[in-house]
């Protein structure tokens, strides 16, 4: 690993959750830019962010230790809502065997068949599904199923009174199949969706059904060996009977930030330059406006009438709209991918190039090996890659999980020997 002695105005923000305009208010006070004479950017010496709690894992991380982490036996998983296989492959690469996978888009169940013909995968709706065949048979469920709002009418909703949503499928998964611990994944908007009342309910019905909930986590993908800025919740539940007995620890961060030149180019990340593929394109005009968008700017760095001409009525409105007419930087990592790199205001725009991102550049993003192949039309396949947990995420939370399954393990073991 390359060891990153200066850092952008950019990552630095990422790095300490704040605003570039906060960073640059600091100037005199907490961090001192210099201007690189490459690009007249601002950069941060690394020493400078020692005294940052918030910046701690780039000098000192368990990292290394977590990734010599194996299963002591073989863990059996069941995925829900499983895409085109983002988390189940990070979570077959830190050990776990799959032993069923429930997707009901034909698309992205095609894209897992053609990657692994061994898997067992139930292309239905998972209402249809009966998972009581598995139960006490199954370590782990995981899925990230889409977050809904509940009807409360002024009550504390309980397992039966989530009935008719995604959720109350998930829930139902587990508590048929009594795995010890389950793993759900979401936006991060969950931790705040509805007042709070919508993770709440989660963890009353989690409670309900004979789980803990640890204290969710949203976990930055830049900060797992992902080249992207994209955030998730991570909900991870242990079974009642384990749960005072273990610890759960999310993954600790990786000492360096990749942007999207160590996406697409050879480098620590991919042995090559990223293949060649398909790829949106811009009609002519919409083309002609974007080239005049430099790298790592958007619609504000147009001239005047372009910006009018491309925002039209919202150019009057308030916000900043930052993701619209959006070049990305090879210095950053990319912008959260979207199901749509060509659309107005989901801009993926290509930092070199007047195009969108390709279907191959975009599964660099998310961390896909360039071997794992998508079925589909080419729109098919963007929202099945935008829609994905980034391998290599998934491949950090799935080693905190075998962990937590190894305690769990120790502890069984020395249960049967004491009834000896």
């Amino acid at each position: 690993m390359r060891k990153q002695k200066e850092l952008s105005l950019e990552i630095v923000a990422d790095i300490l959750g704040t605003s570039k305009r906060v960073i640059e208010s600091w100037a005199t006070t907490k961090l001192t830019p210099f201007i690189n004479k490459e690009n007249s950017k601002k950069y941060f010496k690394l020493e400078q962010l020692r005294k940052f709690p918030k910046a701690s894992f780039l000098f000192s991380t368990d990292w290394y230790i977590e990734e010599k982490i194996k299963p002591k036996k073989q863990y059996k998983i069941i995925e829900l809502f499983a895409g085109a296989g983002g988390l189940a492959l990070g979570l077959e690469k830190a050990g776990f065997k799959s032993v069923l996978l429930n997707e009901i888009d034909n698309d992205a169940c095609k894209t897992l068949k053609k990657n692994r013909e061994e898997w067992n995968i139930k292309n239905c709706d998972i209402k249809d599904l009966d998972f009581n065949i598995y139960r006490d048979n199954v370590d782990l469920i995981t899925g990230g199923f889409p977050c809904q709002a509940f009807s409360y009418a002024g009550k504390k909703l309980g397992f039966e009174d989530t009935r008719g949503t995604l959720f109350y499928q998930f829930a139902r998964a587990v508590k048929e199949t009594n795995p010890k611990v389950f793993l759900a994944e979401n936006v991060k908007g969950l931790m705040s969706h509805n007042s709070g009342k919508t993770l709440e309910t989660f963890k009353e019905v989690a409670n309900e059904i004979g789980y803990e909930l640890i204290e969710p986590e949203i976990l930055k993908a830049i900060f797992y060996k992902v080249p992207q800025k994209r955030e998730r919740i991570f909900l991870v539940g242990i079974r009642k009977d384990f749960s005072r007995l273990v610890h759960f620890k999310y993954p600790s961060k990786y000492p360096h930030i990749f942007t999207l030149k160590d996406a697409l180019k050879k480098g620590e990340l991919f042995d090559t330059d990223v293949p060649s593929s398909e790829g949106q394109i811009y009609p002519a005009r919409k083309r002609e406006i974007m080239s005049k968008v430099p790298q790592g700017g958007y619609w504000r760095d147009l001239p005047k009438d372009l910006q009018k001409e491309y925002m039209k009525g919202s150019y009057f409105l308030g916000g900043g709209k930052t993701g619209l007419a959006r070049r990305l930087s090879w210095d950053e990592p990319s912008l959260t991918l979207t199901c749509a790199p060509a659309q107005k205001q989901t801009e993926r725009c290509h930092p070199d190039e007047t195009r969108p991102l390709t279907y191959r550049e975009y599964a660099r993003i998310q961390t896909f090996p360039d071997e794992w192949e998508f079925h589909g039309s080419l729109s098919s396949i963007y929202k099945q890659i935008g829609n994905a947990v980034p391998v290599n995420l998934a491949y950090a939370i799935g080693r905190s999980l075998v962990n937590l399954l190894n305690e769990i393990e120790t502890h069984d073991i020395k249960t049967e020997l004491s009834k000896i």
